[in-house]
């Protein structure tokens, strides 16, 4: 993972000035002290500015009026600063539509100043893929600007649950000062309950519902003219998917049916954007198929999980960026998943 602004960590936490003035000179320490001390006096409340972030956040042109940013692969940290999702905005010649708000306020500036590099264009709206952290926590910045939230059914599920409230206390301890006591949740200003199309400027967009998939509620925003898909975390290209609170047996059936569609390129919630978009799809619907069935296996036999991920070859995936942090996890999630619907199946009354 890429160490950016010149944090050090070490066991989980920011290692004092010595060491980076040992190890990178006086110059380097010196800064590293400045940042620290402004990091301590925003986390404290003691300023009102924010710290900017100043990761590499690099603009790339997937088509005619679509844009997207790439996050860092693996989890959200100080050495990121938490920027770990993609999002994407579309010039349409009447305004912006942006597609996800990243993982908080300061990336959402960055964004903004990257938008405006390239065009004058008003933000109209602000289109969520679903309601976890790394998405989210800039809408605040858009918000401020009276810029218009649409989000799927669900979210208010995430909003209104102490995962919320908790995960937002635990990002402001470990991605402070990007993340702090000012950063707020926001709620969008339309749920939706169902799919819908909108035109703007030169530009025709369909907003597809895809329930609850990878989160609460999911969508995807498919823009017509340029035939790109934004998935969402429905869709993670080569690297391991982070499942949290996931359906997965309604997330293969999403991808199935996504598989059948016509598209250009898709710009996936995680990992590079996909020319081929159909290889995209196929590698998250291999991962979650493969979860399913080895972990399946493994309670209908009633081998314990620990002996069970034990048994499974991961070769196919161990190499790949987030492996480690995430795999493990998944693989229990999806245990306890499966167990479950067994067991619901199971006291359903035969016909």
């Amino acid at each position: 993972m890429q160490l950016t602004g010149g944090w050090v960590v070490l066991d989980g936490r920011l290692d004092g000035v010595s060491l980076v003035m040992r190890c990178t000179g006086l110059l380097l320490g010196v800064q590293l002290f400045l940042l620290v001390m402004a990091c301590a006096e925003a986390a404290s409340g003691g300023s009102d500015n924010e710290v900017p972030a100043s990761v590499d956040m690099s603009v790339r042109q997937v088509s005619e009026h679509v844009y997207y940013v790439e996050g860092f692969p693996g989890p959200a940290t100080v050495s990121n600063q938490g920027f770990v999702a993609n999002a994407g905005f579309v010039v349409t010649g009447a305004g912006v539509v942006v597609f996800d708000a990243l993982g908080s306020p300061a990336l959402a500036r960055l964004l903004l100043e990257k938008i405006h590099s390239i065009t004058d264009e008003p933000i109209v709206r602000v289109v969520v893929s679903h309601y976890h952290a790394d998405h989210i926590y800039g809408l605040q910045v858009f918000a401020d600007l009276d810029t218009e939230i649409l989000a799927p059914d669900g979210s208010d599920e995430y909003l209104e649950s102490d995962q919320a409230t908790q995960r937002l206390e635990a990002r402001r301890g470990m991605l402070a000062p990007w993340v702090n006591e000012n950063t707020r949740l926001i709620p969008p200003d339309q749920y939706l309950g169902e799919g819908t199309r909108f035109r703007l400027g030169d530009v025709e967009f369909i907003i597809t519902l895809l329930g609850a998939a990878h989160s609460d509620g999911d969508l995807a925003m498919y823009v017509v003219p340029d035939r790109v898909l934004f998935s969402g975390d429905v869709v993670f290209n080569d690297l391991v998917p982070f499942l949290d609170d996931a359906d997965t047996r309604h997330w293969l059936k999403v991808l199935a049916r996504m598989d059948k569609e016509k598209l250009e390129v898709l710009v996936p919630g995680h990992g590079a954007m996909a020319g081929d978009s159909h290889e995209a799809i196929r590698f998250t619907r291999r991962y979650l198929k493969y979860l399913r069935k080895t972990m399946g296996a493994a309670v209908k036999e009633f081998v314990p999980y620990d002996e069970a991920y034990a048994a499974v070859d991961w070769s196919g995936y161990d190499e790949l960026p987030g492996f480690s942090e995430a795999n493990r996890r998944n693989a229990y999630l999806v245990y306890l998943s499966v167990e479950a619907e067994m067991l619901r199946e199971s006291a359903l009354p035969a016909n």
